[in-house]
């Protein structure tokens, strides 16, 4: 249900932000947007914590396998990837400015940009996970790479897929949640009055980002 508020004041060709009745003003409901999306990214922010907890119990007591699975991994692919997903965060949030300026145009160019990195990180990371297959380094009782046979090597690679499996997962939502957005900015639906969608999903990509910037040295580095 929408209220009987005054209509605000946006540029012409942009679409005037509209708020439910049980809010008393548009800044109450983009407040309240803003406090659900930092209530859900903390939820999420606690099921990573959940996988980086595991990661630490298993590596104190197998530190010999998980040094041996780390240097196993690609460390150029993910550089690559930590690259290009930090580039990504960058865009998402120039698409905030640009909604805040009215220019829809720019919005729809900096999305664009975030979902053809977003496609970019998905597609070397499938590289890494072809390679990975070939080999036999996967999780648990598939594992049967002869390169590496030391106790807890099984662990490592279980730690790896499901942590980079469900961060993609992440990334797939993101994109969905991004392209959602920018069909908004196709239609001129974006203003100083009303970006507050462009925020919450430039928040939900800088979560994606931000979990990676964890991953990526867990995994790769140590």
């Amino acid at each position: 249900m929408q209220s009987s508020a005054p209509v605000v004041s946006v540029p012409e060709g942009t679409q005037a932000p509209k708020f439910a009745a049980h809010f008393a003003t548009l800044d109450v409901q983009n407040h309240a947007a803003r406090l659900g999306m930092w209530l859900f990214l903390s939820t999420e922010i606690l099921l990573f914590a959940g996988l980086f907890v595991c990661y630490g119990f298993y590596r104190f007591n197998f530190p010999e396998a998980f040094a041996e699975g780390s240097r196993h991994l690609d460390l150029f692919l993910g550089t690559v990837n930590t690259i290009v997903l930090i580039t990504s965060s960058f865009t998402a949030a120039m698409a905030v400015h640009y909604a805040k300026a009215s220019k829809n145009k720019m919005v729809t160019l900096m999305i664009a940009l975030t979902l053809l990195m977003a496609l970019g990180f998905l597609v070397i990371k499938g590289f890494e996970y072809h390679h990975k297959f070939e080999q036999g380094t996967l999780p648990g009782k598939y594992y049967h790479f002869a390169g590496i046979q030391v106790p807890g090597i099984t662990l490592y690679f279980t730690v790896y897929f499901l942590s980079t499996g469900l961060h993609a997962f992440h990334v797939i939502i993101g994109m969905g949640i991004l392209a959602w957005v920018m069909s908004r900015s196709m239609k001129n639906h974006f203003n100083y009055a009303n970006f507050t969608a462009v925020e919450l999903g430039s928040m939900y990509w800088h979560l994606v980002d931000l979990v990676w910037i964890f991953l990526f040295p867990m995994l790769y580095l140590i």
